[in-house]
Order: C-alpha cells, then sequence, then structure tokens
C-alpha cells in the first residue's frame, strides 16, 4: 500500500495516487472524506502485477480520513499519514493530509 501526492502549482489540488497490493481481490476501492465514501467514485483499476491503483485530485491544505474497500473489507493504510478514531465507523480511519 502506498500514497503518492504531486501538487499542482496552476491549481489548488494536489493528486493523490493511492494503491493497495491485492493479487486474489475481485475489486478493491479507496472511500473516504474526498469521494463521499462512494465506492464507485473511489473504485481502483487492477494491475497485472495485482495491485489495484488510481489517481484522484482533492483541494489541498486539508486532511481527509479514507480506507481502502477491498471485496467488501474495509482496511487501513499502513502508510497513512495519521490515524483517528471515527465514533460511525467504530474504528480508526487512515488520514491522509495534502
Amino acid at each position: 500500500m502506498s500514497i503518492k501526492k504531486q501538487f499542482i502549482k496552476t491549481k489548488p489540488v494536489c493528486k493523490v495516487t493511492f494503491s493497495i497490493e491485492a493479487k486474489d481481490a475481485k475489486f478493491a476501492a479507496v472511500v473516504g472524506d474526498f469521494n463521499n465514501w462512494n465506492p464507485e467514485e473511489g473504485e481502483l483499476s487492477k494491475l497485472k502485477n495485482g495491485t489495484f491503483k488510481g489517481l484522484f485530485e482533492v483541494p489541498k491544505d486539508s486532511t481527509y480520513e479514507y480506507k481502502y474497500l477491498v471485496d467488501g473489507s474495509y482496511i487501513n493504510d499502513p502508510e497513512a499519514d495519521s490515524y483517528v478514531y471515527n465514533e460511525f465507523a467504530g474504528s480508526e480511519n487512515s488520514v491522509v493530509t495534502v
């Protein structure tokens, strides 16, 4: 799993690439504050090596809670910038700061 950030000088956004290794999975998405926790908006593409990957533009100067959704299971990112407890989920969520 990893996060890559590319700040755009001409726009108030950051391009964030999310990736998760899930060779046996059929579906993976990143869901979070930046896409209303909607798996359809956060669907990741599966690469030949079994990694799921997606690029998203998010407004910068903010923090966003997120998780990966892999075949129906929510997974935190071990490479997240930080973690925060979420009462609605009853668990910690990953946090990305841009």
